[in-house]
Formats: structure tokens, sequence, C-alpha cells
């Protein structure tokens, strides 16, 4: 009885002791978004003094009036949610066509050629972006939204790699079953592979919708301030009759920027774990 009490007690103080860092790393991780709040409640005044008063004296609520008043935040926001969906949706389908591949068919040179798809996830973007930029406006494609949708029709390395692994730990008597039947490799990966990849799905198009919502590097290279998109918007509007910037106020977008992704993924963190669970259960 002794040592089974202890043994109890060490495991309720090992789990005090996880709950314990796994509060403080969520403080830190909520931190930089609760200093955003509260700089969004800040007089224009309050964000220069010194010395630095973390809560606002009196919460300005109109900042978050202004930010949606002082732009067309809507139609910013409109050109952000199309291009974050559309490429969403075409990278995910062009992923999961891509991940199959890799997964079910043979070929020559297909485990090189894996592997060299995965390499190119080392390249930073910042290296691609102006010869991106150049081939674009010499097809003539800048300031439209077609370099957006071709982005989404070559899928993704990280996304392929996520499918792969999940479509390759799927029984291959199924496949067969189905050959049998008289399915091609099209059917299959339709009606049977794509189906059972919900999780993988649903976590493919939030990683790829917050990665275009969240860009601002492409934006505003290729779009003009008209058709551009929320990201881009809010770091060059918002300033007063002097041309001076208006700190709280791109602080109160900021926070309407944010909190849509925030909800989604709220909404979906369970795919979102269940699929990152599962692409690990086969190489």
């Amino acid at each position: 009885m002794t040592r089974a009490t202890d043994r109890t007690a060490a495991r309720r103080l090992d789990a005090g002791r996880t709950y314990l860092l796994l509060m403080v790393l969520a403080a830190l991780f909520a931190g930089p978004f609760l200093w955003l709040v509260l700089a969004a409640l800040k007089e224009q005044s309050e964000w220069v003094a010194i010395p630095v008063h973390l809560l606002p004296e009196t919460p300005r609520w109109s900042n978050f009036t202004d930010a949606l008043t002082q732009i067309n935040f809507l139609a910013h926001m409109g050109n952000s949610l199309f291009l974050s969906a559309t490429y969403a949706v075409l990278v995910t389908f062009s992923s999961a066509a891509v991940g199959f591949g890799f997964a079910r068919l043979r070929g020559p040179g297909k485990r090189l050629l894996f592997v060299v798809l995965l390499a190119t996830m080392m390249l930073p973007t910042i290296l691609t972006l102006i010869p991106t930029y150049v081939l674009y406006s010499r097809l003539g494609l800048v300031d439209t939204y077609w370099p957006w949708v071709l982005w989404g029709l070559a899928a993704s390395p990280y996304l392929v790699f996520l499918f792969r692994q999940f479509f390759a730990a799927i029984p291959k008597d199924l496949e067969d079953a189905a050959i049998i039947d008289g399915c091609g490799y099209g059917r299959i990966f339709w009606r049977i592979f794509l189906p059972l990849s919900r999780p993988v799905l649903l976590t493919s198009l939030l990683l790829s919708f917050t990665w275009m919502w969240g860009d601002y590097l492409a934006p505003s290279l290729l779009l003009d301030i008209d058709h551009t998109t929320l990201s881009v918007a809010i770091t060059q509007s918002y300033r007063n009759p002097h041309g001076d910037y208006l700190p709280t106020v791109q602080a109160a977008a900021a926070v309407l920027y944010v909190v849509p992704v925030m909800l989604i993924f709220l909404f979906t963190q369970r795919y979102f774990v269940r699929s990152v669970a599962t692409s690990g259960m086969k190489g």
C-alpha cells in the first residue's frame, strides 16, 4: 500500500508540474496578443507616454470604430478572404493528388523525386520572390489574382508530405479490392482515399488559409493598394492629417485582423492534432 500510495503521489506531482509548465507556456504565447489588445484600447498620447503604462487609463473603444471606417476595411478583408480561400482549396486538392501519387503509385525515380520535393522546403521564400515577380511581370499577371491560383495548383511540399504519410498508412487491401471491382486510380483517389483523409484535408485547409491570410510580401509586391490584402492595407494606412501613423488604431485593426483566424483554429484544432498524429504512422 505504501508503494502504491507513493507512486500515486508521484504521478500527481508530475501531472501538477506538467500543468504548471503548460500554463506558463500558454501565458507566454498569449502575451503578445494581450499586449496588442491593450495597445488597441489606449489613447494616442498614452502610446508615447513615459513611463509606459501597461493598462490604458480609460479604454478607448472608438479605436476599433476608426479601424473599420478610416479605410475600406471590409473590401480589403474580402480580398484577403478570396485569395486565402482560393489558394487553400486549390493547394489542398493539388497536394492531396501529389501525395496520393507518392504514396500509392509506382514509378522510376519516385523516391529521389520525393526527396527533391522535400528539399525545396529548405529554400526561404524570399529567395524566390524576386524571380517570381519577374516571371509574373513578363506574363502580365501583376496586379491580378492569377499568381495565387498558380501557386495553389502547384501544390505545397509540406502538405504533400502530410498527405503522403496519411495515404501510405491506409491498408493496401482496400486499394486491391477497389482495383478488383474495376476502379482506376483516379476513382480510388476520389471515392476512397480522399473521403478517408478528412482530418488531413481540414488541417491542410486551415494551414494554407492561415499562410495566405498572414502573407505580406507577395501582396505588397504583386498587387496595387486598391486590390491588396488586409495585412498590407493595415501597414500602409491609418494616418492623421499630418501624415503620422496612428499606432493605436493600427493595433485595433490588427486585433480585428487576427481574430478570424483564431476562431477558425479554435473550432478545428482537434482535426489538426489528429492529422499531425497520423502523419507519422508510416514512412
